[in-house]
């Protein structure tokens, strides 16, 4: 069985070896030793709650219990830009017009800022090849919502997510080979690892304040304004699912949208429930009424410092959830203690 819980240090040999196989374009998470080691120990503080909510980097892993193999990993961070700038394109527009010779255009632009400063950041989303399958990757981004939902007290009210911007099969980015690279004049893995790092001035120093215009770009760099890495399509939609939308800011380098939302109209904190876990009598799994085996739920147990969560097919009744006893016990609860709870998927009709 998966589960998704808070990493430990222990984890530090497999968050490096996950790391090594992400490939380019995810800033977060690096195969760097000091780096991945660092990160660690700040995640491990969050838990603990020892430094202030604003520095936290809450890092979660998914474990397969049957081998203890480390399946995927996630990340939410508490505030973005605060100890370092973080920079985004806004797309904007600029109109020119002359009455004269009745000329109207409307230019669209990229203007350099720090607009989502001080954001709660959802990020370091990868799953394991082997376990690309079924809900596992829903499991492991949805994670975060309702550990959101749990503690909304420790986040900011705007949450964002930078999502990998497209690149071709070679692992050419046009947007930074039709921009960047005649500012930084530096390969875009080169300059993927200085930002990964924390190495971040060099972007104030050389890129132009002013606005820039889209239609001086190369018309492949045009094209891919927004959107998404191929393998990143699907962890867009189910952000989307849950409430986050494009709001016109993408990443500096390779162009990748950043999706963002409020954390109060995010579907986990509407839909959510908390649940307390009752007997479980011979052969019994409670369904609610809406619950079926095709839409399992999302269950999570309280505790900060041991958050974990798992899928299930048992549906709280009445305030109620008759959890089985293996899953009580992955979750590290017992009868009597209360768990948070939501369906894997949105509702057609969530009145209903």
């Amino acid at each position: 069985m998966l589960v998704v819980r808070a990493i430990t240090a222990n984890d530090l040999d497999a968050l490096y070896v996950m790391a090594t196989q992400v490939g380019s374009g995810m800033t977060t998470l690096k195969p760097d030793m000091k780096m991945m080691s660092d990160r660690l120990a700040v995640a491990v503080a969050s838990f603990a709650e020892t430094i202030a909510p604003e520095k936290r980097d809450y890092m979660f892993v998914m474990e397969d219990t049957d081998n203890g193999r480390i399946a995927g990993v996630c990340a939410i961070k508490g505030a973005v830009g605060l100890t370092e700038p973080f920079y985004n394109y806004r797309i904007g527009t600029l109109v020119h017009s002359s009455r004269e010779i009745d000329v109207f255009t409307r230019m669209e632009t990229l203007y350099l800022s720090n607009d989502l400063t001080g954001s709660t950041e959802l990020c370091s989303l990868f799953l394991h090849p082997d376990y690309r399958t079924g809900n596992n990757g829903k499991l492991l981004s949805k994670c975060r919502f309702l550990f959101i939902a749990q503690f909304p007290h420790l986040f900011t009210e705007k949450l964002i997510a930078e999502m990998r911007g497209y690149q071709e099969e070679s692992g050419r980015s046009p947007f930074y080979e039709g921009l960047g690279r005649h500012f930084f004049k530096m390969e875009f893995d080169h300059v993927d690892a200085l930002t990964a790092v924390g190495k971040k001035s060099f972007i104030a120093e050389l890129m132009p304040r002013q606005p820039m215009y889209v239609d001086y770009l190369p018309q492949d760099a045009q094209d891919v304004i927004g959107k998404v890495h191929t393998s990143t399509a699907p962890a867009r939609r189910l952000l989307e699912q849950e409430g986050l939308y494009f709001e016109g800011y993408v990443d500096i380098f390779d162009a990748g949208p950043v999706l963002q939302a409020r954390v109060s109209e995010l579907r986990a904190m509407r839909e959510s429930m908390l649940a307390e876990i009752g007997p479980v009598m011979a052969g019994e799994i409670a369904c609610a009424p809406h619950a079926d085996a095709s839409d399992p739920m999302l269950i999570s147990n309280t505790n900060l410092s041991d958050f974990r969560m798992i899928l299930s097919q048992t549906a709280p009744v009445n305030g109620a959830i008759a959890l089985p006893e293996d899953e009580q016990k992955i979750l590290h609860c017992q009868p009597g203690d209360s768990v948070r709870t939501l369906t894997l998927n949105p509702r057609k009709n969530p009145h209903v």
